[in-house]
């Protein structure tokens, strides 16, 4: 059982920025077992942040279907249970859309703000205001392919590739279907950005817990991935024959 106090200095070994602005993507199940459950990891977080420190992590639903209630709809169980507790505490604030972020901290307002955005990880969403920021990005038991940074990354280097989507909001009080293109896939291939950043000396790797944690600033993942787009838009997808239904659906989608 790994407790608060050692998780901190746990994530401070790693490069955890004090007073900075930290993004975190978790498995707590790869954690685990932690004092406190969620809630005590969510607290090393914040310890390691210091007081000036602001948390963010994705907070969205996974219901396409149905309109979002910030203060009720629960986090999507993809994002597992430190998302779903982070929601639910005292001082969070959570983004006004399905695709919301959550955030604790001083600049968790400027983070979260915003109206929907269609694409969801365009730069005028959550994760482009932690680009903004220069905030860090903690893959904590999860790997890139739950990095969101290179959805954005993606987005700015204009990428050909974006499958149909939806998503149902409310308007004039009535649940409407908005539909969009999004750059979807089946993201295996992000893993490309650990050797990417490896070799520029930009990720910090460790364990957290019983977890194995990868550190970096979020502008040297996009930074890292934009040279390659440049080389390669469809660097990300795997290629035709490989069998991967979503990268083809996406290849199949390039304009």
């Amino acid at each position: 059982m790994t407790d608060k106090a050692q998780l901190t200095e746990q994530l401070r070994a790693l490069g955890v920025a004090l007073d900075g602005v930290l993004l975190v993507h978790t498995s707590f199940r790869a954690v685990r077992p932690v004092e406190g459950g969620p809630a005590g990891l969510i607290g090393a977080l914040k310890d390691a942040l210091g007081p000036e420190g602001t948390l963010a992590m994705p907070c969205w639903t996974g219901d396409d279907s149905t309109p979002f209630d910030p203060a009720s709809t629960p986090a999507s169980d993809d994002l597992g249970a430190v998302a779903e507790a982070f929601r639910t505490m005292p001082g969070t604030r959570r983004s006004g859309h399905a695709f919301a972020f959550a955030a604790a901290g001083p600049r968790a307002a400027e983070i979260v703000a915003g109206p929907l955005p269609l694409p969801p990880h365009i730069p005028a969403s959550p994760v482009g205001r932690v680009h903004d920021l220069d905030g860090q990005v903690l893959l904590l038991g999860v790997g890139h392919d739950a990095d969101t940074a290179l959805h954005l990354a993606e987005l700015l280097a204009g990428v050909p590739y974006g499958v149909p989507r939806h998503i149902t909001v409310l308007q004039d009080g009535r649940p409407a279907r908005i539909d969009y293109r999004e750059n979807d896939h089946c993201c295996e291939r992000f893993a490309l950005a650990d050797g990417w950043l490896r070799a520029r000396g930009q990720q910090c790797e460790g364990h957290v817990g019983n977890a194995h944690a990868r550190l970096f600033r979020i502008r040297d993942v996009v930074d890292a991935a934009l040279g390659h787009l440049a080389r390669d838009p469809l660097v990300f997808l795997h290629p035709p024959g490989a069998g991967c239904g979503d990268c083809n659906l996406a290849r199949a989608s390039a304009r």
